[in-house]
């Protein structure tokens, strides 16, 4: 079940609130600039190949006018997800919005505003979309298991800028 639990950052143990209704996921999130919708499965085969699953989906994804699109699938088998999960751990932001559709398993995504952070936990069919600029982080899981598409403007936008903030080593992660 997606949702969006809220912190203050004294106290990083205890969320202040816990959202799962989407409409309060929705409205909370927009007051931050950040998107968050749930689209329809697409027509995808199993097996089906990156180029496959992105056409499944073109149509929105030209909705939102993202010319950079690019398929990360990621599972606990994979070579490199513990090197993966703790480069995607460090704070960042990018130049551009960042931009994520789940097509399949889970993620958290932390975005940090102001004095507070916001846990988004994603799940297959949503998309959530980060403004450019806003500070925040992923966590896939010490057992990841997920297929995401990560849209952007250019290429140049999936570069990230580390905030060196180690705020996010105090917060409960995907699997806590």
């Amino acid at each position: 079940m997606s949702y969006v639990a809220v912190y203050h950052i004294a106290t990083p143990d205890t969320p202040n609130k816990v959202l799962t209704h989407f409409d309060d996921i929705v409205s909370t999130l927009a007051e931050h600039g950040v998107r968050f919708e749930r689209w329809q499965p697409g027509p995808i085969e199993k097996g089906a190949s990156a180029a496959e699953m992105i056409a499944a989906y073109q149509p929105q994804i030209d909705a939102l006018g993202y010319r950079s699109v690019e398929l990360l699938s990621v599972t606990g088998d994979h070579p490199q997800a513990a090197e993966m999960r703790a480069q995607f751990l460090d704070e960042r932001r990018y130049s551009e919005d960042d931009a994520r559709f789940f097509l399949a398993g889970q993620g958290l995504f932390c975005l940090h505003v102001g004095d507070y952070v916001y846990a988004v936990r994603c799940e297959k069919n949503d998309l959530l979309l980060i403004p450019a600029g806003l500070p925040h982080w992923f966590d896939m899981g010490e057992n990841p298991h997920f297929v995401a598409l990560r849209m952007f403007d250019t290429a140049q936008g999936w570069v990230p800028m580390f905030t060196g903030d180690t705020l996010a080593s105090g917060f409960p992660g995907l699997d806590d």
